[in-house]
C-alpha cells in the first residue's frame, strides 16, 4: 500500500505562484508514473499534469507555460510548481500514482485545497 500526502495549497491573488509537495510512502518511486489531478466545486476530477519514472512530463492545455511538474525520486516526493494562477485555478488538487504495468491510477492522495482570489 502507498500513502500519498499533499501539502503546499493555500490562498493566494491571481499572478502569484504556488509549489505543492505529494511525498510518497514507498521504498522507490521509480516504477511510478505520477501526477496531479483537480477538482473545482461543482466539477469533475480532471487531469493537469504527469511525469513518468524516465522524467517525461504531458499537461493539459489550461496550464502549459504557467505549471511544472516535476519529481525527486531520491525523496520519494512529486512537485507542481503552479506559476501566473489564475481565479480558475482554483480547485482540490490531489496527487496520483499509477504503477508503470497498471492501466489505471492505483493511489491517490488526500487532496490540498488551492484558492486563488481575483
Amino acid at each position: 500500500q502507498v500513502q500519498l500526502v499533499e501539502s503546499g495549497g493555500g490562498l493566494v491573488q491571481a499572478g502569484d505562484s504556488l509549489r505543492l509537495s505529494c511525498a510518497a510512502s514507498v521504498r522507490d518511486s521509480n516504477p511510478y508514473t505520477m501526477a496531479w489531478f483537480r477538482q473545482a466545486p461543482g466539477q469533475d476530477r480532471e487531469f493537469v499534469a504527469a511525469i513518468s519514472s524516465r522524467g517525461g512530463t504531458t499537461y493539459t492545455n489550461d496550464v502549459k507555460g504557467r505549471f511544472t511538474i516535476s519529481r525527486d525520486n531520491a525523496k520519494n516526493t512529486l512537485y507542481l510548481q503552479m506559476d501566473n494562477l489564475k481565479p480558475e485555478d482554483t480547485a482540490v488538487y490531489y496527487c496520483a500514482a499509477q504503477y508503470f504495468t497498471s492501466t489505471q491510477i492505483d493511489y491517490w492522495g488526500q487532496g490540498t485545497q488551492v484558492t486563488v482570489s481575483s
